[in-house]
């Protein structure tokens, strides 16, 4: 009954829609011109509104972020597990499914992205347990001890460096003169600004620590809602094509889907690929400063690994901070210091001729300037998140207009090869 009461009520607004879309004339001038300037008008309300009402447009802005930060987070994080899932499911469990004889059913189907899912948890939990493991049993070791001997590393380096610059005084007495300023400042910055807004550093660590939990929260109901999201991820592209082809033609829509599709293996191939590659490095680098008994393997090897995730640049901005924490650890044995510089330099040679190639491939398309320019670009807008997405972001832009143009050109009757 409520099912024929609904239907009813559809066919006669479709009908009321039919006789009023008769009755207007949408193609009559006055018709155009009275949308035209009620068009004018709403956009001079927005231009009115953002000129002068920035800050409370802003504040509705940022309060409604804040609530629809989970959600978010969820889509953000069933995007980057969405790899993981199809590759449990594709190389484990689809072919156990054909070895057991089950039939194509959807209880069958939903059993087995049910599956999927509980292992992709499994395996994310794994990765970050191992990872805070690691954190707790190596790096933090390294770092208090660093913490506590940094007065003995200090007068090491300085006997180091009086040891070094021995045979030229006037040298000598610059850099102690130079070391001996930075610790009169760094005194002063401690006694005169720590020490007296101490309360304020209080009050900005406790909101900090606030911040975080909040942060923490949100990432945890984005966990929560990035499962339901993988359980039902088709139906979802499903829903983004029916809304595309309802928006646009059937040409339209098809490049809108196609270059959709280039952008998603662009940008999940980089960055997955890209992960993969740094955690690789990242564990020769630990097996090669194990076995040259390099101080605090661990911790350099987690610097040189993370920093490069960062295309280009992130070799150098781990290996340099690296072989500094060396040098002062132990100024005494400067050819350990030479020799992680060579190790690293070597490492970088087979990542970049070996490892990154057979990983990576050719994902981006970008040639080694357009990579430097992206990572600059990138970088210097949204710092180092920016450096490390800047690249796919960028390979993605440059093949939209690479597109664009060899198309005018096609269409001009113009050669694409000068």
């Amino acid at each position: 009954m409520m099912g024929k009461t609904q239907a009813v009520l559809q066919a006669r607004l479709a009908i009321w829609y039919g006789e009023m879309k008769m009755k207007i004339k949408w193609n009559h001038r006055c018709v155009r011109w009275g949308l035209t300037a009620l068009a004018v008008i709403v956009c001079s309300m927005m231009l009115y509104f953002l000129l002068f009402h920035s800050a409370n447009i802003r504040a509705a802005f940022q309060t409604i972020i804040g609530i629809m930060m989970p959600v978010v987070f969820g889509f953000i994080l069933a995007y980057l597990l969405s790899p993981v899932l199809n590759s449990i499911e594709r190389w484990i469990l689809y072919p156990l499914r054909k070895r057991l004889k089950l039939k194509e059913r959807p209880k069958t189907r939903q059993r087995t992205r049910g599956l999927s899912i509980l292992i992709t948890a499994c395996f994310i939990y794994l990765v970050i347990h191992t990872l805070i493991g690691m954190l707790v049993s190596q790096i933090v070791p390294s770092i208090e001890s660093i913490i506590l001997n940094f007065d003995t590393y200090m007068n090491n380096f300085t006997g180091w460096l009086n040891q070094l610059l021995a045979n030229n005084p006037d040298l000598k007495d610059y850099v102690v003169n130079l070391v001996d300023r930075y610790s009169v400042e760094l005194e002063t910055f401690l006694n005169e600004t720590v020490l007296v807004k101490s309360s304020e550093l209080i009050r900005t660590v406790s909101l900090s620590v606030l911040g975080f939990l909040k942060g923490l929260w949100d990432l945890i109901i984005g966990f929560i809602i990035s499962i339901y999201i993988l359980g039902s991820k088709e139906k979802f592209a499903i829903q983004a094509k029916k809304l595309v082809y309802a928006c646009f033609d059937s040409d339209s829509g098809n490049v809108i889907i196609n270059n959709f599709r280039f952008a998603h293996n662009t940008f999940i191939g980089f960055i997955s690929g890209n992960i993969l590659d740094s955690l690789i490095v990242g564990l020769i680098c630990f097996v090669g400063t194990t076995i040259m008994q390099t101080p605090y393997a661990a911790l350099v090897s987690v610097i040189v690994g993370v920093t490069n995730v960062i295309p280009f640049f992130g070799p150098f901005l781990g290996a340099v901070p690296s072989a500094v924490l060396i040098l002062v650890v132990d100024p005494m044995h400067p050819l350990n210091c030479v020799y992680f510089v060579m190790f690293i330099l070597l490492l970088q040679q087979i990542d970049g001729n070996l490892i990154s190639p057979k990983i990576l491939g050719g994902s981006t398309g970008l040639s080694g300037f357009w990579v430097i320019f992206s990572i600059t670009l990138f970088g210097g807008l949204f710092g180092i998140l920016g450096m490390v997405i800047g690249v796919p972001i960028f390979a993605i832009i440059y093949a939209a207009i690479k597109s664009k143009v060899n198309s005018t050109l096609i269409k001009k009757n113009i050669s694409m090869e000068m």
